[in-house]
């Protein structure tokens, strides 16, 4: 039980309750009773889950295929021998491009899935952490997330983008966790060197990607199959 009183003088008073906590107020003083926590948030928040076919139609596919390149991918969901329902994000990366390309691309060897965009924002300003649930193949993937766009072109359609590098050693479940103060602004995959903060009040949705060079040292790389399981994509509160 936590009291809280800020009080200069008496009034008349006007008492609500908020679960478990009382808010008494006059017209001089506010006292608040009860259990703060009740006014925090949940310390987690799910925002994607992976288990089942409805819950992956909230994403799309994409890759360097669209400028010419050679790679694929696809997301699909299984069941494990244990019953465990996931999704799995697999495919190849190739460094070659068509020759019948009309695009001048730079290069290629890139997949990945992103969140269809939703009905408006979700708010993550009262969390610190994102936390996903999954089973990795010794690559390193990139975790980004869209936020309205204020940074890069402000006044345009595309979104800014904040990313960071998801490592999980080969062949176990892992619960890995970024803190959102790890995410670096990008523009077009290039870090922006400013010193820019997000906004987490204003996601529009988030990505999972994966290239055939770069990554943590140590993680494997260069072109060839890929593949990652998810179970599911949460916000925590850790402070």
């Amino acid at each position: 039980m936590v009291e809280a009183v800020d009080t200069v003088g008496g009034g008349g008073r006007d008492t609500h309750r908020v679960g478990d906590v009382e808010i008494a107020k006059t017209d001089t003083s506010v006292t608040i009773s009860g259990n703060l926590d009740d006014l925090m948030p949940p310390p987690e928040r799910p925002i994607f889950s992976f288990n089942s076919k409805h819950e992956l139609s909230k994403w799309h596919l994409y890759s360097d295929s669209e400028f010419g390149g050679l790679s694929s991918a696809s997301l699909q969901i299984t069941e494990s021998e244990n019953g465990v329902t996931c999704g799995i994000f697999s495919g190849n990366l190739s460094r070659d491009v068509s020759e019948n390309s009309k695009w001048s691309i730079t290069r290629s060897g890139f997949c990945g899935m992103r969140s269809k965009k939703f009905d408006g924002f979700i708010d993550l300003d009262s969390y610190d952490t994102i936390a996903m649930k999954l089973k990795g193949d010794g690559r390193c993937y990139i975790s980004t997330i869209y936020t309205e766009n204020w940074v890069n072109s402000p006044g345009q359609m595309e979104d800014n983008s904040w990313q960071a590098f998801v490592y999980v050693p080969e062949g176990n479940w892992y619960i890995t966790k970024i803190p959102l103060a790890r995410y670096l602004p990008t523009w077009r995959g290039n870090v922006i060197d400013a010193e820019l903060e997000m906004n987490p009040s204003r996601i529009l949705g988030m990505s999972l990607s994966v290239n055939a060079e770069g990554g943590v040292p140590g993680a494997r790389s260069g072109p060839g199959d890929f593949r990652v399981e998810l179970d599911w994509i949460k916000a925590l509160r850790t402070e």
